[in-house]
């Protein structure tokens, strides 16, 4: 939960999120890696899969059929491009 109560909202950036599952499924044994507490090597590594991570949010951009189906197109543009700018400011 964040300080204003909302429990909805993410504590961390889409790309460290993206980064940090795409750096355990690397690391841990419960997927491709070798490691049975991947959680500190994930900690110190997932920056190593930042841009891996924006490629996979960038390919978000276009909306599915199903999702178009059942939500906004316009809200979900906007909320992807707004991480993928706050990633790339954060790079600048």
């Amino acid at each position: 939960m964040t300080d204003n109560g909302d429990f909805n909202r993410a504590a961390t950036a889409p790309v460290e999120r993206i980064a940090r599952a795409l750096a355990g499924h690397a690391l841990s044994r419960n997927a491709e890696g070798d490691l049975a507490s991947a959680g500190p090597s994930v900690d110190a590594l997932w920056p190593e899969y930042s841009d891996v991570a924006l490629a996979v949010l960038k390919t978000l951009r276009e909306p599915s059929g199903r999702m178009l189906a059942v939500g906004d197109a316009e809200v979900w543009d906007r909320m992807i491009h707004a991480a993928i700018e706050d990633e790339t400011i954060s790079e600048a």
